[in-house]
């Protein structure tokens, strides 16, 4: 029997549990399927996710939330991080949005953005993936991005200067909050930093730093 990785389930939530051996990439190939041979079963409930048993990067936690999206219904309304701070925070956003979505005031989606590809929503907007270099999003609300943001936002486009973009990884070409506007400069390089970021509109300038309780504690819900 292979227990490269185990799906334990809890009250709302899933635990994935993952060898602390294997290659990464061979990983990530039990892990597709595992989920893609466990979907039926697994069914399409909102659920918080969380990894255990081995030590991953930021990139390699998104690559499995991606590979998990693509491989089963689940709707991750949390991703339990290893600081509770920030998990509070996604916690909060994306649950209003899964609200939002039922009273048709905002709106989830799972997959990645390619070149070419947009979304325009007079609703806030929460996307389980990539916005990819050429792709858009464009909201009245708030942008949460769960994956790399490197493509362009406009948050607060109906003039809401309150809206803000969050995203685990923050690289974008540019970003729109209101009648704002940030471009990323000609010799931008991808960081290194892998702090999940949230950008804001204050003072007429928009700022794009790392979550803390300082900043969340500002930001309204």
């Amino acid at each position: 029997m292979d227990n490269s990785v185990i799906i334990k389930g809890l009250n709302n939530g899933i635990i994935v549990v993952l060898d602390s051996e294997i290659e990464f990439d061979l990983l990530k190939e039990k892990v597709s399927k595992k989920f893609r041979d466990s979907s039926k079963f697994l069914g399409n409930a909102q659920v918080a996710l969380s990894f255990e048993g081995r030590k991953l990067t930021e990139e390699q936690q998104l690559e499995l939330l991606q590979i998990i999206s693509e491989q089963s219904e689940l709707k991750i309304v949390c991703l339990v991080l290893d600081d509770p701070e920030k998990e509070d925070f996604f916690r909060k956003s994306i649950a209003q949005n899964m609200d939002d979505k039922t009273n048709s005031n905002g709106q989830f989606y799972k997959g990645n953005l390619r070149s070419g590809q947009s979304i325009e929503s007079d609703k806030s907007v929460v996307l389980i993936g990539d916005v990819n270099p050429g792709a858009s999003i464009t909201s009245s609300g708030n942008i949460v991005v769960l994956g790399a943001l490197r493509g362009t936002v406009f948050a607060g486009a109906s003039g809401n200067d309150k809206a803000f973009v969050l995203a685990l990884d923050m690289s974008p070409v540019q970003i729109r909050i209101a009648d704002t506007i940030a471009r990323a400069p000609d010799n931008h390089e991808k960081s290194s930093n892998k702090d999940v970021k949230i950008a804001f509109l204050e003072d007429g300038n928009i700022y794009i730093e790392s979550v803390t309780k300082k900043i969340l504690s500002e930001r309204e819900l």
